[in-house]
């Protein structure tokens, strides 16, 4: 018997919901509500491309030349995304993950980062998924297993379908400042969004709007929560929520990516951190060593069943 590309498939289920979690990056593959798909997921046999579903860890987005100082010391990580000289989305893509507590509606993975070249700490990630009335719950706590201060970032990398395409929908988006970038996807300055067309936070039709973008600033809720909301025409649609963990939103529209994929789905990614955060050092996490930290973000349906 053949081995799946992305290794052991974990379901979870709680009464017309259903999610698939997988071994391989410890990520998220399919989740649907009744016979509505809420996220723009990918088969059994297929892998996770475009960072589809990935946990992004331990640094999330873009890192300037694979390079970075750490308590004086600079650290060369292998460059992932050579188009454009970068280190993305962290180390543990394509690893497998084990599953350390089970049940009909949830699982937790957990993957032990042993040091390596560029990242010579050793580091522990638990990812919790759990599936309820109110949605899918994912916690992900991190903790310094080594002799020695490391640092860290997180992300995750959902794509969130409310219809066919994404040119119909309108987004709803928290961010009062868009972290602008160069050729290279690279971070120059942060900007106010007030006034141009990615000021998202009172709603607007996506159109032609092309978005690949850092969102920091990040308005919230009484409860601490932010917020991203895509509907489709029809008033469905799918919300991301994030705690205060996750001070950074990066938007997708995905206009680099093949048909039938392009401008489908939108990548919806919480971080904790900015693009090439361990280069500027913005909103690294220090963890010392035996330090943990966690951070809690979800996927709720807006609206009933509909089908795509």
């Amino acid at each position: 018997m053949s081995v799946l590309p992305t290794g052991e498939q974990f379901v979870l289920r709680c009464g017309d919901a259903e999610a698939t979690v997988v071994e391989v990056g410890g990520g998220l593959r399919t989740h649907r509500v009744g016979d509505r798909e809420v996220l723009d997921g990918y088969g059994p046999e297929e892998m996770a491309e475009a960072a589809r579903g990935h946990v992004l860890a331990p640094w999330p987005n873009r890192l300037r030349d694979g390079v970075y100082t750490w308590d004086g010391e600079e650290h060369r990580t292998p460059v992932t995304e050579p188009e454009r000289g970068t280190a993305i989305h962290g180390l543990v893509q394509f690893v497998p993950w084990r599953a350390v507590e089970r049940a009909a509606d949830g699982v937790v993975l957990e993957h032990l980062l042993f040091p390596r070249p560029g990242y010579p700490f050793t580091l522990r990630l638990r990812v919790a998924y759990a599936l309820s009335a109110d949605g899918l719950t994912v916690t992900t706590t991190a903790t310094n297993e080594g002799t020695r201060a490391l640092p860290y970032g997180e992300g995750h990398h959902p794509y969130v379908l409310a219809g066919p395409r994404l040119d119909d929908c309108t987004l709803v988006a928290p961010g009062a400042t868009r972290i602008e970038t160069d050729e290279r996807a690279l971070p120059t300055r942060a900007v106010p969004v007030e006034g141009t067309p990615y000021d998202l936070r009172a709603g607007r039709r996506i159109g032609d709007l092309v978005v690949d973008s850092c969102f920091a600033d990040l308005g919230r809720g009484p409860d601490g929560r932010a917020e991203v909301r895509l509907l489709g025409p029809d008033g469905r649609g799918v919300a991301v929520w994030m705690d205060e963990h996750y001070g950074y939103l990066q938007l997708f529209t995905g206009d680099v990516l093949p048909e039938p994929r392009r401008r489908r789905g939108l990548a919806v990614e919480p971080m904790t951190c900015p693009p090439d955060a361990f280069g500027s050092g913005e909103a690294v996490r220090r963890l010392e060593p035996g330090e943990s930290t966690t951070g809690t973000w979800g996927i709720r349906p807006l609206g009933g069943p509909a089908r795509f």
